[in-house]
Parts: C-alpha cells; sequence; structure tokens
C-alpha cells in the first residue's frame, strides 16, 4: 500500500499538468464543437446556442472542406513513403561500416528538424520563387523553362511535399538508425558466412528486425503529416486556387479568421477520427502482417 501511495504521489504532478492543459481543453473544444460559438458568442455569451451536431453536418456538406481532405491526405499519401523511405535510406548509410564522420553527418541531416519551421520555410519560398529563385536557374542552365513551383496548383503540393521531406526525415532517422544498431552483428555474420547476400540481408534480417521501428515510425509520421499546417501558411497562404488548404489550415481560416469557433472544433475533432481510424487499420494491418509471418510454411 505504500509503495502505491508513493507512485500516486509521484504521478500527481505529471496528471495535473496533462488535466489542466490537455484533458480540460479537449474537452471544451469537443463542447464548443456543440455549439454555434462565434464573434457574436465572444462578445455576448447570451448569444450562445447549442446545435449538437449540425457543425459536423454543414462540414461534412462543405465541398471546401472535402476538397482541404483530399490535399491532406494527398500530403500524406506522398508524403509519408518517401519520408520514412529518405530516412531508413540515410540511416543505413549512416549505420554502414564504410561510413565516415558519422558524427557530423548526423548532425547535419538532423538540424533540419530542430530549425524553426518558418524560417526554413520562408528560405525554401525564395528558393522557389518563379523569378529570381535557384531551382529556377539551375532549370535554365540546362535549357529547361522556369517552372511556377508555389504559383501552380499542380506544383504547388509537390512543392509543400518536398520540403517536408527535408525538413522532418532526419527525425525518423534517429529512430531507424538506433533499431538499426540493436539488430545482433551475430546475425549478419552467420549469414555473411551461409554466402548471403547484402540484399539479403536486409530482405531477411534488417527488414523483418525493423518491424516495431517501422510502425512506431509509420504512426508518428502519419500523425505528424496530417497535421499538415505551417507549410502551406508560409509558403502558398493555401493557394493557389486552394491547392494547398489543409484540413487545418481549415480549421484556422474557421476559427481565426473568420470567428467561427464551433465549427472550427468540429474540424479539429473530425480530422481526430479521421487520424485515430488510420491508426487503427495500420495497428491491425500489421498484426496480421505479424500473423501471417508467423505461421509455420
Amino acid at each position: 500500500m505504500n509503495a502505491q501511495r508513493a507512485a500516486w504521489l509521484f504521478l500527481t504532478p505529471a496528471l495535473l499538468v496533462l488535466g489542466v492543459f490537455f484533458l480540460l481543453p479537449v474537452i471544451a473544444a469537443l463542447v464548443l464543437s456543440l455549439t454555434d460559438y462565434d464573434l457574436y458568442a465572444l462578445a455576448d455569451i447570451r448569444n450562445l446556442r447549442f446545435v449538437a451536431l449540425q457543425n459536423y453536418w454543414a462540414l461534412l456538406q462543405r465541398p471546401l472542406f472535402w476538397s482541404a481532405l483530399g490535399h491532406t491526405v494527398y500530403f500524406v499519401a506522398v508524403g509519408v513513403p518517401l519520408s520514412m523511405g529518405a530516412s531508413l535510406g540515410a540511416a543505413l548509410l549512416l549505420n554502414s561500416p564504410l561510413a565516415r564522420c558519422k558524427p557530423f553527418f548526423r548532425t547535419a541531416l538532423f538540424a533540419p528538424v530542430v530549425t524553426t519551421v518558418v524560417a526554413t520555410a520562408v528560405i525554401w519560398r525564395y528558393l522557389f520563387n518563379t523569378k529570381y529563385g535557384w531551382m529556377n536557374y539551375a532549370l535554365d542552365g540546362l535549357g529547361i523553362h522556369p517552372v511556377d513551383w508555389l504559383g501552380d496548383p499542380h506544383w504547388a503540393m509537390p512543392t509543400i511535399i518536398l520540403f517536408a521531406v527535408w525538413k522532418n526525415f532526419g527525425y525518423n532517422m534517429i529512430i531507424f538508425l538506433a533499431g538499426l544498431q540493436a539488430i545482433p552483428i551475430d546475425l549478419y555474420e552467420a549469414a555473411r558466412i551461409d554466402g548471403a547476400s547484402a540484399w539479403r540481408q536486409f530482405r531477411h534480417i534488417t527488414w523483418p528486425m525493423l518491424g516495431p521501428t517501422m510502425l512506431m515510425v509509420g504512426i508518428l509520421t502519419v500523425s505528424g503529416y496530417f497535421q499538415l499546417f505551417a507549410e502551406p501558411y508560409v509558403m502558398t497562404e493555401g493557394g493557389p486556387l486552394q491547392s494547398t488548404t489543409s484540413v487545418l489550415y481549415l480549421m484556422y481560416d474557421e476559427g481565426f479568421k473568420w470567428w467561427n469557433l464551433g465549427s472550427a472544433s468540429a474540424v479539429a475533432f473530425l480530422l481526430f477520427i479521421i487520424m485515430f481510424a488510420v491508426t487503427v487499420l495500420m495497428l491491425k494491418l500489421s498484426r496480421h502482417r505479424q500473423h501471417v509471418d508467423g505461421e509455420p510454411a
């Protein structure tokens, strides 16, 4: 009993912080999503009305919401595999015994992660500027016509995806590197003795042993990429022609541009439901894969 009391005594400060700064705001946002809380209610609380699920129903009928959701899903579907592939490739290179100056490259590749998103996004906006950006300058040297990277609806989202991959892949690289270093070296030595090539070692040792790490990185990356906001906010402001408007950008507009805080809260919870469903699906697919791989041949 004394041990339990001591445990709760140490947990209480952390639970209080989570309750005050996480649980209560979540409950308040959920309540707001069931009301028509807007600028008029902000001025006089008596203008507040309970509307139940009308905010959710109205959002599901708005073409802009489905367009923003489509842009977000496109960003996740393309950006997550690219980010994880770049992270795994960099981790494999840094884990190779042939690599040199590993501390320097680890720091250099991880540096974009700890750099402010706004600062790096502004720099990338200048790099991809149509008139004087270095990217079009390089294309002109190759005889290719300049591309309106951030002003063309067909190129704006791919440019943001490229920026997000460069900005975030270093974080997953560190996780993959830790997973690679946890694999016993004896397995590779036994495989080399049996004559296994580098590809077979990766396929039959590295890839299966990285399964739990891959699942964790996948869930973290998908959750992070669904929360796309800062990149289009700084680089394109949701344009051109709303081609980079994400769900979170729509929530920002609803809440802080039009002051429809009830509708903005509904957007947040709809996004949470989508992210939760995708996470559950990923966990089920992972368990199914483990079950299939564990069956005797």
